[in-house]
């Protein structure tokens, strides 16, 4: 499995496979914050998309990493 970040391309959307890569939790643990309105959801054709700026509210801000 590649380790590059993933490319939102124009759209500013990811899978749900890659919400989970960047958040750092599983496929079922992105499916759960849609279904409890934590991360909305895009519908587009068949696929459903979370949008980035949804994605960027939950990840930390730079310099606010884990503590060691």
């Amino acid at each position: 499995m590649s380790t590059a970040m993933p490319d939102a391309g124009s759209t500013g959307e990811f899978s749900i496979r890659e919400s989970a890569w960047i958040l750092g939790v599983s496929e079922a643990d992105v499916c759960r914050l849609i279904r409890i309105g934590v991360l909305p959801k895009v519908r587009r054709r068949s696929r459903l998309v979370v949008p980035a700026h949804a994605l960027a509210r939950l990840l930390p801000a730079p310099g606010e990493g884990r503590a060691r």
